[in-house]
């Protein structure tokens, strides 16, 4: 497979770009409330995709795949940034990476019952492998903490999880582009409900919040949630996209370090190698195992 036809890059993209918006998120929280940083989030995501939907002259869904659209939106948008700045706000960014590393396996499940997707058996392994470098690199040092918060980033991660369901269905039918457009025009509209709060809470904000939710609205959301769908719409499996999530935890820490010039630990190191070997297993154990049959034949 030429690279330019792979789902690789384009999973890989999104997910350096999520892995920044861990970091943005925690600082806009000094200014602004989960509900807000949600909404404005969004708010500029859309006004990106409306030019870009301007410019190409973007046509609109069929009036049967709204409802698809509508849960879409609620499901990767409203439900899932509320749950997750909520979580955000009493829970470690170590603890919401592990959190959220269920993803995979829950999209996997998902995918098993309702698309019939089966894994082969490296694959689970790869699976396993991914997690336990998840778990060494946020729980080495002690890190993960137990509260409320744990409950509203399992609610996002299964958000999540079934968002990645709906876009799986919305890709055979729409390009990517157009799937993730309207499905964030449909959430940023749920968004509106907080609109109030957000009016309330803007005048006290510095300059510098808006730049970072700005980043999270244009790369974060937009962008990421584009070349999302554009990798389901090249995978042949969901779980083959969804899978990338793992190296969220070891991205989150790099960018940590890049900047906010935290140095990374021997946890960082080792939990990321583990995570990487697994994401490796993943995605070419199935062409190893093919040589090796074949050097026995």
């Amino acid at each position: 497979m030429k690279w330019k036809d792979s789902f690789h890059p384009y999973a890989l993209i999104t997910v350096i770009f999520w892995s920044l918006s861990y970091v943005l998120t925690r600082l806009a929280l000094e200014y602004f409330s989960p509900f807000s940083i949600g909404f404005l989030r969004y708010f500029f995501a859309s006004l990106a995709l409306v030019i870009v939907a301007v410019s190409t002259k973007m046509k609109l869904p069929h009036k049967s795949d709204l409802v698809w659209f509508i849960a879409a939106g609620a499901l990767g948008f409203f439900l899932y940034m509320i749950t997750f700045n909520m979580g955000l706000t009493t829970v470690t960014a170590s603890t919401s990476s592990v959190v959220i590393a269920t993803v995979p396996v829950m999209t996997a499940l998902f995918a098993l019952f309702f698309y019939k997707e089966t894994l082969r058996s490296f694959q689970w392994i790869a699976i396993l492998i991914e997690f336990i470098g998840v778990v060494v690199l946020t729980l080495m040092n002690g890190a993960f903490s137990i509260n409320i918060g744990l409950f509203w980033l399992f609610g996002a991660a299964l958000s999540l999880s079934l968002y990645n369901l709906v876009q799986r269905k919305l890709t055979k039918a729409y390009t990517a582009l157009q799937a993730s457009t309207f499905s964030i025009f449909f959430g940023t509209l749920m968004l509106t409900l907080f609109l109030p709060g957000t009016l309330r809470e803007m005048p006290s904000a510095p300059v510098m919040p808006y730049i970072h939710i700005a980043i999270m609205g244009i790369c974060s959301s937009a962008a990421a949630y584009v070349a999302w769908a554009k990798a389901f719409s090249k995978a042949k499996q969901t779980s083959q996209v969804s899978n990338y999530m793992f190296l969220t935890p070891f991205l989150t820490t790099l960018l940590g370090f890049l900047m906010a010039g935290e140095v990374p630990d021997r946890a960082t190191v080792l939990g990321g190698g583990i995570i990487l070997l697994g994401v490796l297993v993943f995605n070419f154990g199935g062409k190893l195992c093919r040589s090796g049959s074949h050097n026995e034949q």
